[in-house]
């Protein structure tokens, strides 16, 4: 048992000064105590928050980063940047896979997020045959996320084909296609694995035929039945267009007709829905993954949050393909994206002199803990000790208190809000310090340099 003293923390219930928190020998909190003394505990040296999951994550695309920006006459879109990343992923090798997550992980870390999904679809070697251990690439997330010390729910993706109706899947599609035996045989052992939470992806209505939805649900409750399961739908306008032309109903539309759409669900991006299928998809508790600046990035549009949010939707943040790693700038980007389009402010929080941050905050630590299907997003007992100290030597955090931690952190000219980060009660990192992160950063040069040379 260990316990910290923080001067101010952020419980369920709102701040609350001098807290004692103890923290058992599995990482779990067992005790809170607000107005304590701090008998022998460890101070922590700022205010404390829970962690952020990070509810969407393709480790591998973090190498990409900045890669795909040049211009044409033309214009760029979603299609085009896909064509690049087929030509990216042809050169790496599961050792590079392990490199770039371990690098992703500890930055994920030091910017306040605790736990990761990791939809993880790059199954196969660059010519689209199964390694002989047809788990080899999950072992090599699940060893980066125990080198950086990040809580994982790794979700291994089942993708078959390259359009709806089952379309035969593209050539730079080869490394992610599974038929249905490969699948199931990477799924028992992610399930398998100790100490690590499993989920199931089919990748998206247009990569999976609904038999082959089918049969993933029936894998699903045959091995895990209370897993999380995590699906892309309705990114791309020319995707919900595509849709029709297949089945007469947009993808989100199409989940609730025909799926037992529910809590286990998060629905990825959800960006392009009409008012009722918002509505909807609200009233089936399952969550929607926002990742806005890869949304922002691959010009995929705005979220049609008002209707959703006003029907008591479910959200969480995710970094995608981690042109940025930061929570804080997610949730700015969402509500910014937002005030853009209705041409208003102070859009998530509708009670008057309430933080919108706080609420942006709250609202993505529950939905991402229910998406991960972990114990966290909230320092409670019974939750994992994921725990962040804000830095409030960071002069956009200077002198503020309560819920305008979370306003100047989210919406000032913050650089660095994070200081010290704890994952199961194990610190991971100390003054904005990862333990492996200059070693994990030379690996990460050398694996560039090899890649941007080729």
């Amino acid at each position: 048992m260990i316990a910290l003293f923080a001067p101010v923390a952020w419980l369920a219930d709102g701040w609350a000064s001098e807290v004692r928190i103890d923290i058992d020998a599995q990482g779990h909190i067992a005790a809170v105590t607000a107005g304590a003394a701090a008998d022998g505990a460890e101070r922590v040296d700022g205010p404390l928050i829970p962690g952020l999951p990070n509810l969407h994550s393709h480790a591998f695309q973090r190498a990409m980063a900045g890669l795909t920006e040049r211009g044409g006459p033309a214009g760029d879109h979603f299609w085009a940047w896909r064509d690049c990343l087929y030509r990216f992923l042809a050169q790496l090798d599961p050792d590079d896979v392990e490199v770039i997550a371990t690098r992703l992980y500890i930055e994920m870390l030091q910017a306040g997020y605790t736990s990761v999904a990791e939809f993880h679809y790059l199954h196969h070697d660059p010519a689209g045959q199964a390694y002989a251990d047809s788990a080899e690439m999950c072992r090599r997330i699940a060893a980066a996320a125990d080198a950086a010390g990040i809580g994982l729910t790794l979700l291994p993706v089942w993708y078959a084909g390259s359009a709806f109706g089952g379309q035969a899947p593209l050539p730079g599609q080869r490394r992610f296609v599974c038929d249905a035996d490969q699948y199931a045989r990477i799924v028992e052992h992610v399930v398998g694995a100790s100490g690590l939470t499993a989920g199931f992806a089919p990748h998206s209505l247009r990569a999976c035929t609904p038999d082959e939805l089918a049969r993933l649900l029936d894998l699903r409750a045959r091995l895990a039945p209370q897993a999380v399961l995590h699906i892309h739908a309705a990114e791309q306008t020319q995707e919900v267009e595509d849709c029709l032309d297949w089945s007469g109903l947009r993808p989100v539309e199409w989940l609730l007709r025909h799926t037992p759409l529910d809590e286990r669900w998060c629905v990825i991006h959800a960006t392009h829905m009409r008012d009722l299928e918002a509505a909807a998809l609200a009233s089936r508790g399952a969550v929607v993954g926002l990742c806005p600046s890869t949304e922002a990035d691959l010009g995929d549009g705005l979220f049609n949050a008002e209707p959703y949010q006003l029907a008591g939707g479910r959200l969480g943040i995710g970094s995608d393909s981690h042109v940025g790693v930061d929570p804080f700038a997610e949730l700015r980007l969402f509500e910014y994206g937002q005030r853009l389009q209705q041409r208003r402010r102070n859009l998530f929080e509708r009670r008057a002199q309430h933080s919108v941050g706080a609420a942006l905050y709250r609202a993505a630590a529950a939905g991402g803990a229910q998406a991960l299907g972990q114990p966290v997003g909230a320092i409670a007992p019974g939750r994992r000790a994921d725990l962040v100290v804000l830095d409030v030597r960071d002069p956009a955090l200077a002198e503020q208190r309560g819920d305008g931690l979370f306003d100047a952190a989210i919406f000032g000219p913050v650089r660095r809000p994070v200081r010290d980060v704890m994952v199961g009660g194990r610190w991971c990192v100390r003054d904005g310090v990862h333990a492996l992160g200059e070693a994990s950063l030379q690996r990460y040069r050398r694996l560039l340099r090899r890649l941007l040379d080729a």
